[in-house]
């Protein structure tokens, strides 16, 4: 059993909003085929699915075979498919997790929404949570799928700009003091921007059918399709701002690696300038080190010691320095 299962106290709980209102119920066959029976329009709204409900699904509903094995298998591809009553739809919106996504199977028709998801969205929340407060029947099912899906599409601008912050920061710090934990970062948003772009491209691409006519609803009407055409705008948004920020972390990891090269290229100057200093002291001592009789017999007063010793050492030192800075090296 998956996590989000486990979390689920009541594996045959949902939420139903249908001409009465809105109720908690047991999701099973009885209370399926009596809301099936009255001929009203109804959403149920089963949250953390188990084998149970994909059973009324499959037994009640009487979805096709394909469609009820593309919902028990999460991680689908966002789609739309057509079958002889009813609409087959992935939709992905962004949630505060650890990939940033929460994926909702819909089966729509003019009778009935049935939405799946085990992740919990805050925006889906909030659509639902209103629609439990309404104490009349819902009179437009496609503008309730279209709040659903519009929602779902929304809740990527807030994680994106949160991804904009924290780009900028990133930055900032790169420039004050770049560190491992700051690349590690960078690679972590890229990753979670692809997963977003694998989700919203192939999303976008659907509703570019659905706008132009090429994949429909049941009872889409002409007032629909222009909401339906809104959400299209908003995933073309959301598609550019994601391939932006890839482009921006892109040139936050260039920035970190030349701020790295730099950093690296001035230890690499000292140390130069450091191997320089001690090379002709080096010769010096060195060449006054050797014991031939000359030196023996002629360096052997103090002044002699202090003049060639020492003083040459520091007129050498000396006389690098003053190169070093005539160079621009300090």
């Amino acid at each position: 059993m998956s996590v989000a299962q486990d979390r689920r106290t009541d594996p045959n709980q949902c939420t139903v909003v249908h001409e009465r209102g809105s109720e908690e119920m047991e999701f099973n066959r009885e209370n399926v085929e009596k809301l099936l029976a009255s001929g009203s329009f109804f959403w149920i709204d089963v949250d953390q699915p188990v084998e149970e409900d994909f059973a009324v699904l499959r037994d009640v509903f009487k979805f096709h075979p394909l469609a009820v094995e593309d919902a028990e298998h999460f991680d689908q591809r966002p789609k739309i498919e057509e079958y002889d009553d009813f609409v087959f739809l992935v939709v992905y919106g962004a949630n505060p997790d650890e990939d940033r996504l929460v994926e909702v199977h819909c089966f729509y028709s003019e009778k009935f929404l049935v939405t799946v998801h085990r992740d919990e969205a805050p925006a889906f929340t909030e659509v639902r949570t209103r629609y439990v407060k309404r104490t009349r029947p819902v009179d437009n099912p496609g503008r309730l799928l279209y709040e659903i899906v519009d929602a779902l599409v929304d809740s990527f601008f807030p994680v994106l700009s949160d991804f904009d912050d924290r780009i900028d920061e990133l930055e900032n710090q790169t420039f004050l003091n770049a560190n491992d934990a700051q690349l590690q970062e960078i690679f972590r948003m890229k990753r979670l921007l692809v997963g977003m772009r694998k989700a919203v491209t192939p999303q976008r691409d659907m509703f570019a059918g659905l706008a132009s006519g090429i994949a429909q609803l049941p009872g889409m009407s002409p007032e629909a399709e222009r909401y339906f055409r809104d959400v299209y705008d908003h995933l073309i948004r959301i598609s550019d701002l994601i391939d932006t920020y890839r482009d921006l972390l892109t040139s936050s990891m260039d920035v970190y690696l030349s701020t790295v090269s730099n950093r690296l290229n001035s230890v690499m100057k000292q140390l130069t300038v450091m191997a320089t200093v001690f090379l002709p002291l080096t010769f010096i001592t060195g060449f006054f080190g050797q014991n031939f009789g000359w030196m023996v017999g002629h360096i052997g007063s103090p002044w002699a010691f202090f003049g060639l010793g020492i003083g040459t050492d520091v007129v050498t030192v000396a006389a690098l320095f003053t190169l070093f800075k005539k160079r621009g090296w300090f």
